[in-house]
């Protein structure tokens, strides 16, 4: 693969939901995704063979990491969350955000549309 360039808007908003909207730029080995939240969007429990870095570049989004009844922790503008592979999390907007997601290796019911747990 030989380098290219990228411009968030020339690539097409795929709406998931009525409260999630992404982007996704994918290579071979990475994936990165903008993932547009409207305040109370939920991305249900979920887990994936995936590493996760999560940045919010604005907004603010509740994590439950391990399960819906762990503590949840607030990310908000400017923070980092990173997510091992195998980690069980949700997320719910308190806010509308932009959230800015990198994967490794891609994530491949992204890349194929069967990822039905954000299509509800």
């Amino acid at each position: 693969m030989s380098a290219k360039v990228f411009k968030w808007d020339d690539i097409p908003m795929e709406n998931l939901n009525d409260f999630i909207g992404r982007k996704i730029i994918s290579g071979e080995k990475a994936m990165m995704a903008q993932i547009f939240l409207k305040k109370g969007g939920i991305v249900p429990l979920h887990q994936h063979e995936n590493e996760q870095i999560t940045f919010i570049p604005q907004g603010k989004l509740k994590f439950w990491i391990g399960s819906e009844d762990a503590e949840p922790i607030i990310l908000g503008a400017g923070e980092v969350l990173l997510l091992p592979g195998g980690t069980f999390h949700k997320a719910e907007a308190l806010e509308d955000t932009l959230d800015i997601d990198v994967f490794a290796p891609p994530r491949e019911d992204w890349l194929k549309k069967t990822d039905d747990y954000l299509r509800k």
